[in-house]
């Protein structure tokens, strides 16, 4: 790899920091002895052939130990908390069974996976307590570092806090050929970013900790693992870091300002590798970054810090000398053109706390906020009107697709937003455009990824069509959605208490929460 640039800063407008947050809650360095990272297991497939995949993913209620003293109260998927990772391979056909056990319905959100919008998990597609479902499609797009969560309309980001979020990492040919990282739980492991609040005996309370502008806790979690130590057995490691947390954004460095270099995004490998000393990551991005240890000895330690606040500490162990060097060209974005005579998509995030609104609404479930041609590439504009001396960074993602981006306010995109992405963070009184097309029929949402702004309303829906095949979609009732959650929880209607339904009141107040 040649002599390159290094990115000393974290590029977003720091005004607008979560740092600035009137609700900001700063992380704490937690008073217990570090503790052997938790790397999930690789789910093991029911059954695989040369040209088919078969899984089966459950939801489940349970409990982890996480902190001395009492187990915490989790959910998670195939385990007590968070889940074992998903392996999908490009090209194969791909089955799984999702299971819901939990007391109340979930759906299955496959976070960057391109597939039909009945496959996707979005709001439409409930699964309820004792139910299963088999999802069928064919995995088809590059690899890259993808996530399945919950994303049931409004209760999303609760049950994501609950525990429900696990990484999927999808294989391709063109990966497996480049000299880096890949022995899974040895020198490439998913880095899964949360902070949670522990409250009496160690339990979580969503209740008490809710923030219409995003739910924060002091305490850094790293793959369900607080306080975490990793054993360093190779010159290299690969880090998946996923920023699975309802609010928090993550700006990393380690001890030493070691360099590292960053090689993948949301939905691909970046075109160059990029080399850095401090990286920011926004709610629901992934940044797969390889970190080069050659310059310690055994019985060193090097520290992972989010701002000032040691967060993840690397042990260093014996290691063969590893002279592999990361080319300088990972990827080749081969794209669509944007098709001929389509307008530009306008969308518009607005507003704060409960305030939030795209394009000047709420959302609705019965209601088609955009329509698209299958196949179709066209320019999506995203503005962020919040304003800069109190705004915030808004995480823009689509559902059902990947996309290019093409410049912020008619600058260059960040130097590592090169790849395919699906999320990108937003400064506030900035304008981002890309291009986006959709593979496969469907209604799909697009929404800010602090999951208290979508569970707010700052969330719409697109229906992509294809017009060789037309056909009708399914639109879930949120009043169903209602009667449901409030029979599984055993109380009226009226007395639900679903804490992102609160910010369904202000929607008379749509026409002042441009800020």
């Amino acid at each position: 790899m040649s002599t390159e640039k290094v990115y000393t800063d974290y590029f977003f407008y720091e005004p607008a920091f979560n740092t600035h947050d009137g609700g900001y809650i700063p992380l704490e360095e937690p008073n217990v002895a570090q503790q052997k990272l938790k790397v999930p297991e690789l789910l093991t497939p029911d059954k695989e052939t040369d040209t088919d995949m078969y899984y089966t993913v459950t939801s489940q209620a349970g409990e982890a130990q996480i902190m001395p003293g009492q187990a915490t109260k989790t959910w998670g998927y195939n385990q007590s908390l968070l889940g074992k990772t998903i392996l999908f391979k490009r090209g194969k056909n791909i089955h799984v069974t999702v299971k819901n056990e939990l007391p109340e319905l979930t759906t299955y959100h496959w976070h960057g996976l391109n597939v039909p919008g009945d496959i996707d998990g979005g709001c439409h597609t409930p699964v309820y307590p004792g139910e299963s479902k088999v999802l069928n499609f064919k995995c088809d797009q590059p690899a890259a570092t993808l996530w399945l969560h919950a994303h049931p309309c409004p209760s999303t980001a609760e049950q994501v806090w609950h525990g429900l979020a696990t990484a999927v990492v999808v294989k391709d040919e063109h990966e497996a050929t480049l000299p880096i990282p890949r022995n899974y739980g040895v020198d490439d492991i998913p880095v899964i970013l949360q902070d949670r609040r522990f409250h009496e005996d160690n339990q979580w309370d969503y209740k008490a900790d809710y923030d219409p502008d995003g739910v924060q806790g002091p305490t850094a979690m790293i793959n369900g693992t607080v306080n975490p130590y990793f054993d360093v057995t190779t010159q290299k490691v690969r880090l998946r870091l996923l920023d699975g947390a309802n609010r928090r954004e993550w700006r990393l460095h380690f001890s030493d300002d070691l360099e590292f270099t960053q090689i993948a995004g949301d939905g691909s490998l970046l075109t160059h590798p990029v080399k850095f000393t401090h990286l920011m990551i926004t709610c629901a991005e992934r940044q797969e970054i390889v970190v080069d240890f050659g310059q310690y000895k055994p019985g060193d330690e090097v520290v992972l810090y989010s701002d000032d606040v040691p967060i993840m500490h690397f042990r260093i162990h014996e290691f063969a000398e590893d002279n592999n060097v990361i080319p300088d060209t990972l990827f080749e974005m081969n794209t669509p053109k944007v098709t001929e005579n389509t307008p530009v998509r306008k969308v518009v995030m607005s507003g704060m706390d409960e305030e939030v609104a795209l394009d000047g609404k709420k959302f609705n479930m019965e209601r088609i906020d955009a329509k698209q041609t299958m196949g179709n590439c066209e320019i999506w504009e995203v503005t962020n009107t919040n304003d800069c001396e109190n705004g915030m960074v808004h995480p823009f993602h689509m559902h059902g697709c990947q996309f290019e981006v093409l410049d912020r306010d008619g600058h260059a995109p960040y130097p590592n937003e090169t790849g395919l992405k699906d999320t990108i963070g937003v400064n506030p009184d900035e304008t981002v455009r890309f291009k986006a097309w959709f593979d496969h029929p469907g209604v799909f949402m697009y929404h800010c990824h602090i999951i208290e702004h979508e569970d707010g309303g700052m969330m719409a829906q697109i229906q992509v069509d294809d017009p060789s095949h037309p056909q009708e979609f399914h639109l879930t009732k949120m009043d169903d959605l209602m009667k449901a959650f409030a029979k599984e929880r055993g109380v009226a209607v009226e007395d639900l208490d679903l804490s992102g339904m609160s910010c369904y009141d202000h929607m008379e107040n749509m026409d002042h929460c441009n800020m």
